[in-house]
């Protein structure tokens, strides 16, 4: 039994690739990553773009077409290599959900053109493309809140013209109300939806101005782009 699993590993090491192969690898990810980077930088909505990320992007395919010229069909190699990469901590923070399918995406090309199957790589890379020119523009909706303090009683009154201003569709998410002091009421609506209504009704903040009691206004729009 040792002597065949022996034989077995000692066979996986034969046919190592040649210069060439692995030049022609390395080639064919550099293309290709080009094409990641490409799409990363096209459909890019974030608020902030990192050229180092994207950049990183093309790094990550070549090294891991290096990686699979390494190991090729050597399974005690490619044992030690997975022992030898599970030290590695990675703690890149991923603000962007879409990044870690860009990190994935170069980790697939590079194992594709490590094993030189450059036919899936280049067509799953032409069908990716595709699909992030077509929707990698999508943006979350704004999520307006609508902030506003004063009186117990202007903040009664500031309820009822958000629901009129608003045609009764934001939603109250807090109220507060110290009795005898002041209160504060928060209603949440998105930023397509008030625009409209205020093209309708009218301005939201200009009738809440007209409130007497009322201590502050405030309109804060939220996305997925924030963090804290």
């Amino acid at each position: 039994m040792k002597e065949t699993l022996y034989n077995l590993i000692q066979s996986q090491g034969e046919g190592a690739v040649t210069f060439g192969d692995v030049a022609i690898n390395l080639i064919a990810a550099l293309l290709i990553g080009v094409l990641i980077y490409t799409a990363y930088r096209a459909t890019h909505s974030g608020t902030i773009y990192s050229e180092r990320f994207n950049i990183s992007l093309v790094m990550v395919t070549l090294v891991t077409t290096m990686v699979m010229c390494v190991i090729g069909n050597n399974i005690s190699l490619s044992l030690g290599m997975v022992g030898a990469l599970s030290i590695v901590r990675f703690r890149t923070a991923i603000k962007d959900p879409r990044d870690t399918i860009y990190i994935f995406w170069a980790v697939a090309v590079g194992i594709c053109c490590g094993v030189s199957d450059y036919l899936i790589a280049l067509l799953g890379s032409i069908v990716i493309f595709m699909f992030l020119v077509l929707f990698g523009f999508v943006r979350n909706t704004d999520r307006t809140l609508i902030i506003i303090r004063g009186s117990v009683n202007a903040i009664t009154e500031a309820e009822k013209i958000v629901d009129l201003v608003l045609d009764k569709k934001a939603v109250r998410r807090v109220h507060n109300v110290d009795i005898g002091v002041d209160g504060e009421s928060i209603f949440e609506t998105s930023s397509a939806f008030m625009k409209k209504c205020e093209k309708k009704n009218g301005s939201l903040e200009e009738k809440l101005s007209e409130i007497e009691g009322l201590n502050s206004i405030s309109v804060v729009c939220q996305d997925d782009e924030i963090s804290g």
